[in-house]
């Protein structure tokens, strides 16, 4: 909320007042209950108006006149207060725990409550363990977590008088009288109930066949009502969307109120009780980083990061205010607090499960002279973003721990000549360096290329593939047990039990993901350095996440004298244009790419993957008679796959039709055009991945995407592809539009659902949290030291709601 919201707030019941006659009955509980509230950062508008209730009208008049005019021309508070999603600016003193809302309630006597102590410990009311139990609420620790969904800011409910027709309002009221009515047309049921709200305004409120809500609501009853307000003269309606009693504590009105993810059955009014009796059954909640807050911090290898931030709140504060916020200040202070606690437990779990990233690895020599000779031999200078992730790299390789480096950049912007780079290091180290890519037809791709870069280098390379014979393969194992081969490049035949290394030193994984848990552990059995290969950019926050156990490097520069490709969006009403194109593009002798996306059994007619391939491949021979065409679908086998994508290689056919995901990486020099239908079913990385296929031979290239569905959403999406070329830029628009969790694999891929953090805006604290977490493992690495006892309990505790995704 702006100052200038805050401004508006205040006027508008502060010019109603003026205008019905200053009599202090515009707000429930008077005007200074107002000015309480929401003048803190306007000292002087409080001072004008205090005791406001005591003075005579004429009083009253004169100083409304001077409030209304100091707000008019009021200065913003010292400090904005940020909405959430700006980010966190300043960071006030807070108090320890706010002031109990209800003095006639003290705090129950609940000695020995600790996080893990069982809900129905606390005073909950008959079914209040089994209530919180269906929402997965067990411990005291599950109910403090149990984060509101929303926030709605009550310290000034309306009256019934002020709402609008059509609109949405919610109003407090008490129950006169309540009654259960059936249509004579339809048979509805209406349970009508009679309320006056504080200004003494009557009002009915209607829920339709709902008639179990009259046992919940007695006559004499306060209620809180919220839904869409209808008028009938003066008679006024709301058609009850939800509704709260407000019995016991006053928790649900001036005040701002959580609004907690919920079920049938359990009510908000019941959510908030039992998380006040949480937070009351604590003196103070002990803090699981308080051992970092003291003096200078834990001492740990010298590092000063292992002392917090004085500026973070506390667990008592943060926790306290995410419930019952003062304010909204105070409020993003306090999600602040639990967003940094969520990112570094998942640091912390991360990094433990994987070793902590700290296992003792091999020290590499380097010397000036060694790459100076590497770089002799590359036909081409090495961009500023190459150059900077090898001395990444090459750091990481003289260090004592284990080398585990993501490196991710768009397609053709030089990750293999910086893997080629290590891997004569790792050599000239008498070392020995493997590859290992997903398919057969990418690792010859990776030989090609890793021979031209290292055989002048005096650097042998073997291939060892799924497909060569036997007598060939037997060759490269005797050939690497005799260390007479470098570096082996290869598919998971890597990871067979006759593949002996004598002296394994770097490893590096081409789109790891292709590959298993298990495939990966085979090859990094011995411990060797690791540099894992991405051509999909992600986010750097979802990088470091994601790929929690590793370091990140982005190549975000391409080579220079790289044409980008040329992006068009066309509506499916323009798709004859497409075809007309690819037809010119292969009457010059260059070849074209078509996909489509692999359709559910549900849709058009319960065509399964290969008929939907089938059916689009028919069509195109119909509308291009003189092309070769070809298909490529996830039923075949991947020895056909690699067979077909080896033909389009060599020139044997024109066009391929395929409903897969083609190939990372794959080089077809020839391909100038890349069709994709029904481009609204990818995502945004996906789409510029597809697109990256095409121009690798030097040529100029397009992409056209046809957009089977073409509202102003779709399209304004897909824009963002015809516009940019920048695969990280591409990958942050992805995230931001359609979260971690529907990004293709993530779900799958263990990643959280993250009840505070944003992936797409928390980069900052991601960060942060990281070095933190590093700092901790650097001085403990298995937190066993007594200062992390609270730290590490927290973490098992809340581990099974921490995923991530396993590389080492």
């Amino acid at each position: 909320m702006t100052a200038q919201d805050l401004k508006d707030r205040l006027l508008r019941p502060l010019r109603r007042e003026l205008a019905t006659g200053a009599e202090d009955k515009v707000v429930a509980g008077g005007l200074e209950k107002l000015i309480e509230n929401l003048g803190q950062p306007f000292p002087k508008v409080r001072e004008a108006l205090a005791g406001y209730r005591e003075l005579s009208t004429a009083e009253r008049i004169e100083r409304l006149n001077r409030a209304i005019g100091l707000l008019d021309g009021a200065p913003p508070p010292p400090h904005p207060t940020p909405t959430r999603g700006e980010g966190v600016k300043i960071f006030p003193t807070f108090p320890a725990q706010p002031v109990s809302p209800d003095p006639q309630h003290p705090a129950p006597d609940t000695p020995d409550i600790t996080f893990d102590t069982p809900v129905e410990a606390l005073p909950l009311g008959p079914g209040g363990k089994k209530k919180l139990n269906e929402l997965g609420i067990r411990a005291v620790r599950d109910l403090l977590h149990y984060y509101p969904r929303r926030y709605e800011d009550r310290r000034t409910l309306q009256s019934v008088r002020e709402s609008e027709e059509g609109q949405k309002a919610t109003v407090f009221g008490k129950v006169l009288s309540r009654e259960l009515v059936r249509t004579p047309k339809r048979g509805i049921q209406l349970v009508q109930v009679r309320l006056m709200d504080a200004w003494g305004w009557k009002f009915t409120a209607v829920w339709f066949n709902q008639p179990w809500v009259l046992k919940q609501i007695p006559e004499g009853a306060s209620i809180i009502v919220s839904g869409k307000v209808q008028r009938r003269g003066p008679n006024i309606s709301i058609m009850v969307e939800y509704f709260e009693d407000e019995a016991g504590e006053q928790l649900s009105t001036g005040r701002i109120v959580p609004v907690y993810p919920s079920k049938e059955g359990v009510g908000q009014a019941f959510l908030r009780r039992a998380a006040w009796r949480g937070l009351e059954a604590f003196g103070q909640i002990p803090d699981m980083l308080e051992p970092y807050r003291r003096g200078p911090g834990v001492k740990g290898q010298g590092s000063a990061a292992l002392t917090l931030d004085s500026r973070l709140p506390t667990l008592d504060f943060a926790l306290r205010q995410a419930h019952f916020p003062d304010s909204e200040e105070a409020l993003e202070q306090a999600l602040h607090r639990l967003k940094f606690d969520e990112f570094l437990l998942l640091e912390l779990k991360v990094m433990l499960q994987s070793g902590n990233s700290a296992l003792v690895g091999r020290t590499f020599r380097v010397t000036p002279e060694m790459i100076a000779k590497f770089r002799s031999v590359l036909p081409f200078a090495l961009t500023g973003a190459q150059e900077r992730v090898l001395n990444e790299v090459l750091t990481d390789m003289q260090a004592e721990r284990q080398m585990a480096r993501l490196i991710q950049g768009d397609v053709g912007s030089g990750k293999t000549a910086v893997a080629a780079a290590a891997l004569y290091v790792a050599s000239r180290n008498d070392a020995q360096g493997a590859m290992m890519a997903p398919t057969e037809i990418l690792a010859k791709q990776h030989f090609a290329n890793l021979t031209k870069y290292l055989f002048p280098l005096g650097i042998n390379v073997d291939l060892l593939v799924g497909s060569m014979s036997a007598s060939e393969k037997r060759a490269v194992y005797d050939r690497l047990k005799a260390t007479q081969t470098h570096v082996v490049v290869g598919t998971h035949a890597l990871i067979q039990d006759n593949v002996e290394f004598r002296d394994l030193g770097l490893a590096v994984i081409d789109e790891e993901h292709r590959f298993g848990v298990m495939q990966r552990r085979a090859l990094l059995a011995s411990r060797p350095d690791l540099i894992i290969m991405s051509a999909t950019p992600i986010p750097r926050s979802l990088a470091l996440t994601m790929y929690g156990d590793l370091e990140v490097s982005q190549i975000d520069e391409l080579p220079p004298g790289r044409i980008p490709v040329k992006t068009k969006v066309l509506t499916h009403k323009l798709r004859s244009q497409a075809y007309a194109f690819a037809r010119q593009e292969i009457l010059k002798g260059n070849q074209v790419f078509v996909v489509t996306p692999m359709i559910e059994e549900s849709e058009a007619e319960g065509m399964n993957e290969l008929a939907a391939a089938t059916k689009l491949r028919d069509e195109l021979e119909t509308i291009l008679p003189d092309v070769r065409i070809d298909l490529l679908h996830g039923k075949m086998p991947a020895a056909e796959k690699d067979d077909v994508m080896e033909r389009f290689k060599m020139g044997k056919f024109d066009l391929l039709v395929s409903t897969t995901v083609i190939e990372v990486g794959v080089d077809i020099p020839q391909a100038t055009l890349m069709v994709i239908e029904n481009a609204e079913r990818f995502g945004l990385a996906q789409l510029h991945q597809l697109r990256g296929r095409v121009g690798r031979g030097g040529l100029e290239a397009y992409c056209i995407l046809i957009a089977g569905e073409s509202s102003k959403k779709t399209l304004s999406r897909l824009k963002i592809i015809e516009e940019s070329n920048d695969g990280f830029y591409i990958a942050e628009k992805d995230l931001e539009l359609r979260g971690p969790g529907e990004l293709r694999g993530l779900r799958q891929s263990g990643m959280p659902d993250l009840r505070i953090g944003d992936l797409a805006s928390d980069q900052e604290v991601i960060e942060r949290t990281r070095e933190f977490a590093k700092a901790i493992l650097g001085a403990d690495p298995y937190l066993d030291a007594p200062h992390n006892a609270l730290l590490k309990r927290e973490l098992q505790a809340r581990a099974e709601a921490i995923g991530f995704r396993e590389v080492i």
